[in-house]
């Protein structure tokens, strides 16, 4: 094979000359959906040479729907008694790093529990506002960005698309959660570097630059993959155009001046944004902070989307404090779909005051 074949490729490959013939052979009645979903750089498209080093090969995501969650464990030993040892001059059957045994890598599951142990919700039965919430982009993109070779399945497509957007009011909310981090930590980048800490300068620049990028998707409607793609991701959105030369000075220059005006620059474009989608938006993004020399986003801007919440649900939550992704950065809960959902806990404790 290529030795440049991307892995979604060799995925579909994969199922058109090896699995497709099998199901077809032994599980006749069975209707599936057969994809290259889940974990890897490939389901984003973004996997290179350096990606074969691990969790890289012959994978295939093969999902049935609820009603067949019996023959799960039946499509899992047909496949590792009957597939070949190689495809196409590739193991078919290798470790990777959750599971060290020498199996094949067809992840076969039902929809349902797929959606679940990716997400950590259920979304069958549609999301409560709670479970939008507790979604990471990541987690969301290893269900709806990979590729579907198949599907037979009665709610796999649903599932995809209704992923692809949250709800108005939720996305109100998460646009004015990340604009407030903005309008924190903006006016503080110039008050550093006058007190003579020039590193913590330009950290605060970055840390608003890469909100600003979180900004950008939001408003985009996409959904934001994990740090190592993310700025691949970036630039594939139309903002990117206009908001990559002011976020790139606002990470790089050498005087906090420069950096706070890129800042300010790339708030304005994503304001413009905002307003051109039909939402609440001010004259301006960023105003003078207090009687200092220095610019922040104008509270203006999160206030107004706040103020245009009418799902009560969503008016009940704490403002500005967002999605679990805008308050949790630890690897070690935002990468566990059980311990993202068991944050909901802390919502219903602020709803009810506590």
């Amino acid at each position: 094979m290529d030795g440049h074949l991307q892995g979604a490729d060799l995925a579909r490959a994969y199922f058109d000359d090896l699995v497709r013939p099998l199901l077809d052979a032994h599980f006749p009645g069975v209707p599936y959906a057969a994809a290259r979903l889940g974990s890897g750089s490939d389901v984003l498209g973004f996997d290179d040479a350096t990606s074969r080093d691990h969790d890289w090969g012959c994978r295939l995501t093969l999902l049935l729907d609820d009603a067949a969650a019996g023959a799960v464990p039946d499509v899992t030993a047909m496949l590792e008694r009957e597939l070949p040892d190689r495809y196409g001059g590739r193991p078919v059957r290798f470790p990777v790093t959750w599971d060290q045994a020498a199996t094949h890598k067809v992840e076969v599951s039902t929809v349902a529990a797929f959606c679940r142990f990716r997400l950590g919700v259920d979304p069958t039965g549609g999301l409560s506002v709670l479970d939008w919430l507790c979604l990471v982009g990541q987690c969301v993109l290893e269900v709806t960005a990979g590729p579907v070779f198949a599907d037979g399945t009665a709610s796999l497509a649903g599932i995809r698309e209704a992923l692809r957007r949250c709800p108005p009011d939720v996305e109100r909310y998460v646009l004015a959660a990340w604009w407030r981090r903005a309008s924190q930590w903006m006016p503080i980048i110039g008050r550093a570097a006058e007190r003579g800490d020039e590193s913590g300068s330009r950290i605060l620049a970055a840390r608003v630059a890469e909100d600003l990028i979180r900004l950008a998707f939001a408003l985009s409607g996409e959904w934001a993959p994990y740090g190592k793609w993310r700025g691949t991701a970036f630039k594939e959105l139309p903002v990117a155009r206009r908001l990559a030369a002011p976020l790139d000075i606002a990470v790089a220059a050498p005087e906090w001046r420069e950096r706070e005006a890129a800042l300010a620059e790339a708030a304005e474009i994503l304001l413009d944004v905002q307003r051109e989608r039909g939402l609440p938006a001010p004259g301006k993004a960023v105003v003078q902070f207090w009687d200092r020399p220095y610019r922040t986003v104008d509270d203006a801007v999160a206030a107004e989307l706040v103020a245009g919440i009418t799902d009560p649900e969503v008016a009940a939550l704490p403002p500005y404090v967002g999605s679990v992704e805008q308050w949790v950065d630890s690897v070690d809960v935002l990468a566990h779909a059980d311990r993202r959902a068991a944050l909901q806990i802390a919502y219903r404790t602020w709803i009810g005051g506590g």
